[in-house]
């Protein structure tokens, strides 16, 4: 077997807020093709490490690499302009537009066409606007969200905004997509849809995804590999069935409450 193609990468990462370390020399490899699942108590730096990955933190100290290149001081547009979206914790939706307008919205950085041809609304500027719009169709048939593509989010049940901000989230068309705690708060039903999404993207959009997750069901059926922190700190890199049985998981993480 070849060695596997490295797609992210953090390199003794170090993130303080004043006297507070959100993480303490982080490292770690993503390869490419693969589900990685990152997981360990509340505070543990999990999100912090998806923050720092698309530039909305900036560490310290260490080293952020997609794809061979050096991104850990870029802003992050241009690094989603390289292609790695995420979906946040905390839904992160326009509430006052539509399902379709949230969609397309997360293709802005597509948007290239000059004001002139934008504001007269033919030519160029038409060809993208029915481009990105056929696009953003696309991604709502493949959420089953058409019955929804009109209503304003605001309106609309909790499970069903978390499925629109993974619908914009692949608006981005991303080669690394970041989930942070994607079926936080949903029932076991809503929890299903989305398992059955994130592998259907995995197969068929990206083939290399990081995930935040608590549930050890939803860990054990979706990741190819676990990273455990604690205390800021990765103490364990193993496959799911590895991680239940290694005895500091389970003292730190799994035996807890």
């Amino acid at each position: 077997m070849g060695k596997q193609e490295v797609s992210l990468s953090l390199d003794n990462v170090r993130l303080s807020f004043g006297g507070i370390q959100a993480l303490d020399g982080v490292s770690l490899e993503v390869f490419k093709g693969e589900m990685l699942a990152i997981i360990g108590p509340n505070g543990a730096g999990k999100t912090c490490i998806l923050n720092c990955v698309n530039g909305f933190y900036r560490p310290q100290k260490g080293k952020i690499y997609f794809r061979r290149q050096e991104i850990t001081s870029i802003p992050s547009h241009k690094i989603a302009k390289l292609g790695i979206s995420r979906t946040f914790q905390n839904i992160e939706l326009y509430s006052g537009l539509t399902v379709l307008e949230n969609i397309l919205a997360g293709r802005q950085i597509f948007m290239n066409t000059g004001l002139f041809w934008g504001a007269l609304y033919f030519g160029k500027g038409r060809r993208d606007e029915k481009e990105h719009r056929k696009r953003a169709e696309e991604i709502i048939d493949f959420l089953e969200i058409e019955s929804i593509r009109k209503k304003l989010v605001g309106t609309l049940p909790y499970g069903l905004r978390k499925r629109v901000e993974l619908g914009r989230a692949l608006a981005l068309e991303p080669k690394l997509l970041l989930l942070d705690e994607p079926m936080a708060g949903m029932n076991s039903e809503e929890k299903e849809d989305i398992a059955r999404f994130i592998l259907d993207i995995h197969e068929e959009i990206t083939d290399t995804i990081v995930f935040v997750e608590h549930d050890m069901g939803v860990i054990m059926d979706l990741s190819s590999r676990v990273i455990v922190l604690d205390f800021r700190e990765k103490i364990a890199e193993r496959t799911p069935e590895e991680i239940r049985k290694h005895p500091q998981v389970i003292k730190a993480y799994l035996g807890g409450e």
